[in-house]
């Protein structure tokens, strides 16, 4: 018996012939996540096409940035402490909380009056955004045994990966042909209907009083807020809005270095910590959480330089340099439904290592591609690195939250979506100074890749930029590479061969 055939006979029976009333009770609950998950994905992509609009109709271009970075930094430091709160109180109210505080968020958007209103009102958004993506992740484990949960899992990669070529587009339409403001609005109609979805159909199961009034770790939850918000405002503003040895810089890092030591005294004392000890104590989780890490830097190079490299070097228009990109959202989820039958027979962490192995192989090899090339070349990689990475990220999901019980389940898996999504703030950053260090050395002065892309597209001489923009692209692909070498490591001698995975139980 293999790591994905664990579980008792009867949640296995109750898995395969449940009564029609649970069924339907079932779906609508698996219909209520999904659109939960498709509001969050969405809105970390469907504002880009818009910007030009929602400039030009509330100004404030030199901050505009801020509708990303605000939402992303609320997203990802309540990541850790919507887990807490999960399990403490289960994950039905804290996804109804989330689902509110969203959808406030959404109608405070549509009726901004200046840019400084729509981004504290993103931050709005995000802090719910953060116990959307968590809690879902959580309930579906909670939901399905280890034999099904690789069903639901790929339902909800399909939405996100949906989400990630629709919401471009989807921004674009609505600004063009409505107003920019129908951008949030329609958020509305969406998730009131999860809304209501959830609170009908999802019943969690009844539990033991705890012998005593669980206790909220507020202050580690605000030193965690602090500390992350901090910390991450250097990583996405450094190198952008001021020099990465320049003082803001230099005050932020010294600032969020304190915080750190603060958090760690805070939460060492607490009763019940945020993010307590075991996190990073048990060899899977911490392994899990730093290969993921991993994964959330290297997914930085596709996502943020493919787009650029296809339009500058390639000569792509806009909607087909998305195509480029947008091929691995179709092999990733087909790889993660996949999945489940190489990890039952190898493992959990043997089919990451595959497929984490496979990717780095995959990330040296675009620095090979000819200058100029095809774009079926670089299509056919993220076609075949979609498919090694859904054989890396669902089967280390599903094993981390399979080695917990459902009282731990929220904050381990808040741990592992905390630590991708760090990843890819803090690639964003060391690949952005990569990609503009390459252009200033080999253009012979300062420089950036948005720069270089404007003056080709202004028809400024071609082939010394090119050359420049496909070598910063390719060092960013070779780090991309290092990433992956890295989380490969980490899985081969940090986790265990086998993943301590617990019975299914009906709790």
């Amino acid at each position: 018996m293999g790591e994905g055939d664990t579980g008792t006979p009867v949640v296995q029976q109750h898995a395969v012939r449940p009564d029609r009333a649970e069924t339907r009770r079932r779906r609508a609950v698996v219909a209520s996540l999904m659109l939960a998950m498709a509001l969050a994905a969405l809105d970390s992509t469907v504002v880009s096409t818009a910007v030009p609009q929602i400039v030009g109709d509330l100004g404030g271009f030199s901050v505009f940035s801020w509708l990303f970075s605000g939402y992303l930094l609320a997203v990802t430091v309540t990541l850790p402490v919507y887990g807490k709160l999960s399990d403490t109180f289960g994950r039905k109210p804290v996804l109804v909380a989330g689902a509110v505080l969203f959808l406030l968020g959404s109608l405070l958007c549509a009726t901004a009056w200046n840019m400084a209103a729509l981004i504290a009102f993103r931050v709005v958004q995000g802090l719910g955004g953060g116990a959307l993506q968590g809690t879902v992740q959580t309930l579906a484990a909670d939901l399905y045994p280890l034999r099904e949960r690789p069903k639901i899992q790929a339902k909800l990669s399909t939405v996100w990966a949906t989400s990630a070529v629709a919401g471009p587009a989807l921004g674009g339409v609505l600004a063009a042909y409505a107003n920019w403001r129908w951008i949030f609005l329609v958020n509305l109609p969406v998730g009131t209907l999860a809304l209501w979805l959830i609170v009908r159909h999802l019943r969690e199961p009844e539990r033991a009083a705890p012998d005593r009034r669980p206790r909220i770790d507020w202050a580690g939850a605000l030193a965690i807020f602090a500390c992350g918000g901090v910390l991450l405002t250097a990583l996405v503003q450094g190198g952008v809005a001021w020099d990465w040895l320049s003082a803001p810089s230099v005050a932020l890092f010294a600032t969020g270095a304190c915080l750190v030591a603060v958090v760690v005294a805070v939460e060492r004392r607490a009763a019940e910590p945020v993010i307590p000890g075991w996190v990073w104590r048990r060899r899977t989780i911490a392994a899990v959480n730093l290969a993921l890490g991993a994964l959330g830097l290297l997914m930085v190079a596709p996502t943020v330089f493919l787009p650029t490299y296809a339009q500058a070097v390639l000569g792509l228009a806009p909607v087909a340099a998305g195509f480029v990109l947008s091929v691995w959202t179709l092999s990733w989820p087909l790889s993660a439904a996949l999945s489940q039958h190489v990890y039952r027979r190898i493992g959990f962490r043997n089919t990451a290592l595959l497929g984490i192995g496979t990717a780095a192989l995959l990330l040296l090899a675009f620095p090979f591609l000819p200058v100029p090339g095809r774009a079926w070349q670089p299509a056919l990689l993220m076609l075949l690195l979609g498919g090694a990475l859904g054989l890396f990220q669902l089967p280390l999901i599903i094993g981390v939250q399979s080695t917990v019980g459902w009282a731990e389940r929220g904050t381990t898996t808040a741990s592992v979506l905390f630590c991708r999504q760090t990843g890819q703030t803090l690639g964003a950053a060391l690949f952005g100074a990569v990609a503009n260090g390459v252009l200033a050395a080999r253009l012979g002065g300062a420089g950036d890749l948005d720069a270089v892309t404007r003056a080709l597209n202004s028809g400024a001489p071609a082939g010394q930029l090119r050359g420049a923009v496909a070598d910063a692209v390719h060092a960013v692909y070779l780090g991309a590479a290092g990433a992956a070498a890295l989380a490969f490591l980490v899985l081969l001698f940090l986790a265990p061969r086998r993943f301590p995975v617990l019975e299914d139980r009906t709790d």
